[in-house]
């Protein structure tokens, strides 16, 4: 069994690698699967490792077949603010849900589902849309004595960049593994997600910098 690199104030946090996010999916990520093995490899370095799984009811406020007349990738204005709409995607107990198969999982602590109320989305693994209703994420990290955190997943202009901003404003020295996460890039988006996070205080690294 190799040896753990980072010890008990340290977490991974692997965001939604889930088959709808992988190429196949309902919400495809261009390249999704290929962040599968090195995300398994840096797990093994890790003591504290926490999955996060988008867990949508069906009819989820993010869907555009919620909205008749809307198209997906358009977007909304909902009582939390602006919302892009999505295929539907990650429905709870659907296949599209589940962790895409080379997933190692075995070492993680703790998953969180988010997406879990019907009228309102949750990209961050912290705190959902409405910027009000927290996962109970960053209460759980602290309970540990958590102090760093690293982000690999998907998508990073989406999910990982909410949650790595998230996890700065709760606290934690957070890091983005930018080899580890693919982006959806639409309009700019992964640009503008770089920017904020930077701003935000996230430090972007590699893996062979982990």
């Amino acid at each position: 069994m190799p040896l753990k690199r980072y010890g008990a104030d340290c977490a991974l946090l692997v965001v939604d690698v889930q088959n709808s996010f992988c190429p196949g999916g309902e919400l495809a990520v261009p390249g999704g699967d290929e962040v599968v093995p090195l995300i398994n490899h840096l797990s093994l370095l890790f003591e504290n490792v926490v999955l996060t799984q988008d867990w949508h009811p069906a009819g989820h406020v993010s869907f555009a077949s919620s909205h008749p007349g809307m198209q997906p990738f358009q977007s909304l204005d909902l009582p939390y603010g602006p919302q892009t709409l999505w295929p539907d995607h990650c429905v709870a107990g659907s296949r599209g849900a589940d962790f895409h198969p080379e997933l190692e999982t075995e070492h993680a602590r703790l998953i969180v589902r988010k997406g879990v109320h019907a009228q309102v989305d949750s990209y961050s693994a912290f705190v959902e849309a409405d910027r009000a209703a927290t996962t109970g994420l960053a209460a759980y990290l602290n309970a540990l004595g958590v102090k760093k955190v690293w982000l690999a997943g998907l998508a990073t202009d989406f999910c990982v960049a909410w949650s790595a901003i998230d996890a700065c404003a709760a606290g934690f020295e957070t890091f983005v593994v930018e080899d580890a996460c693919r982006a959806i890039d639409m309009d700019g988006s992964l640009a503008e997600a770089w920017m904020e996070m930077r701003q935000a205080g996230v430090k972007r690294l590699r893996s062979d910098e982990v």
